[in-house]
């Protein structure tokens, strides 16, 4: 086999044979297969697509590339985990990690780094003082049980293909591509030995996922791909027609979770929705793996365990095995205040504009490589539907720049004021 051939049958829109996909991902690991080459495969399954046949055998070539995460010797403790396809403001994970480890079970979690305008979860953690996400089998196990969470990058020994293919495609255009993400997901997740994963598929102007038939498609395609692994897989489709919570950037990403661990915003309705979803998330899990009998007795102990400390508990202890310094809030840059300029109702949110202004102050990467700048980002204040009137704060940008014309300017058009009411949006859809 050839690989350029193969990359040519695939851009014609042919399907690959099992050898021939195995072929492709083996040569990219042992660098028979070129990053160009490879970056030239992705580039035809975003525009041509996979059967769910081809899409399965490149999810378990990319498991086979490296090794599968050992059980602990008793077994008996529920392994459950969560993934996201990515938004503006999405810090679910640092929340759902410890809440769930305190509710019995075991979250193993191997996570990501920013994709597009999408922050990764990496990213946030790292914001923190001495957090260390690269761990090795063998640190993140002892860490499991000891706090009954970690959040880790994959080792060079966890789906290595997927690891490499995935910074190919944050900077080559390939990122919404349905098997492509299923694959990615999935491979990472087998590799964690997992007895349930649900998926939270966004949908909206700021996720991958544009239109609910698009996240309907993904959605189908990682439940079938993750149940015929073996992997008990549930999916819910949430929106992101405007940023989950108020905060988007890193360090007051971090900041806006712990305020959800801690149960202090509740009265707040954007971070009042961070809690929402985590809860929607948490309580399908713990119903899945039979620790809760259903979604009532579910959501009653996962309000416990915020309500009354135990899962901040479980977040600084998580943090401090990790390596983490918390000494309380995370510093982030001065701030500056985009008001209104007339009364009337928020209409529409640019979250294109606001993730892309994130990227632009450093808060995300723009080639491989770059170093993020975790102090920068922007607070939402507004969400669609609210009424506001002239002069009141709309968005808080926090950047080190103390004279931000350009961007500034930018994102007061990221806010559209209609004089007619606007109807609030749903925070979930399926």
């Amino acid at each position: 086999m050839l690989s350029a051939n193969l990359l040519a049958k695939k851009r014609d829109g042919g399907a690959l044979r099992d050898e021939e996909i195995r072929f492709l991902i083996d040569g990219f690991c042992n660098g028979s297969v070129a990053d160009y080459q490879m970056s030239a495969f992705a580039m035809a399954v975003c525009l041509q697509g996979m059967t769910d046949q081809e899409t399965a055998t490149l999810t378990r070539a990319m498991l086979d590339s490296g090794d599968v995460l050992p059980r602990d010797v008793s077994g008996r403790t529920p392994r459950v985990d969560k993934h996201s396809t990515g938004g503006l403001g999405d810090k679910v994970s640092l929340i759902l990690a410890p809440l769930l480890s305190a509710c019995d079970v075991h979250v193993p979690m191997i996570s990501g780094r920013g994709l597009g305008l999408s922050g990764g979860t990496l990213d946030k953690l790292e914001a923190i003082p001495g957090f260390r996400t690269d761990l090795s089998e063998i640190e993140s196990a002892a860490v499991l049980r000891q706090t009954g969470a970690f959040i880790v990058s994959a080792t060079e020994r966890i789906a290595p293909a997927d690891r490499r293919l995935y910074a190919l495609r944050d900077v080559t255009g390939t990122v919404e591509s349905i098997p492509l993400i299923t694959a990615s997901i999935l491979s990472k997740k087998l590799a964690a030995s997992l007895d349930a994963l649900v998926m939270d598929v966004k949908v909206g102007g700021a996720a991958f996922m544009k239109t609910l038939d698009d996240a309907r498609a993904l959605a189908d395609s990682i439940q079938r791909v993750g149940n015929a692994a073996g992997l008990p897989t549930a999916v819910l489709i949430s929106d992101m027609d405007q940023p989950l919570g108020k905060a988007v950037g890193n360090a007051i990403e971090v900041n806006e979770a712990v305020a959800v661990l801690k149960g202090v915003q509740r009265s707040d309705l954007a971070i009042g929705t961070v809690r929402e979803l985590t809860l929607e998330l948490s309580a399908t899990l713990l119903v899945n793996v039979s620790v809760a009998a259903d979604r009532q007795d579910a959501l009653t102990r996962l309000n416990q365990a915020l309500d009354d400390g135990s899962a901040m508990e479980r977040f600084l202890a998580m943090v401090a095995a990790q390596g983490g310094r918390w000494t309380g809030d995370l510093n982030v840059a001065p701030g500056h205040a985009i008001e209104a300029e007339h009364d009337g109702y928020v209409q529409h949110l640019d979250c294109h504009r606001i993730g892309s202004t994130v990227v632009s102050l450093g808060g995300g990467r723009r080639k491989l490589g770059d170093v993020i700048d975790p102090a920068v980002g922007i607070s939402i204040e507004v969400r669609i539907g609210d009424r506001v009137q002239r002069g009141q704060r709309l968005l808080q940008l926090h950047c080190h720049d103390n004279q931000p014309t350009e961007y500034v300017k930018r994102l007061r058009d990221a806010v559209v004021i209609s004089e007619a009411p606007v109807p609030a949006r749903p925070l979930l859809f399926e």
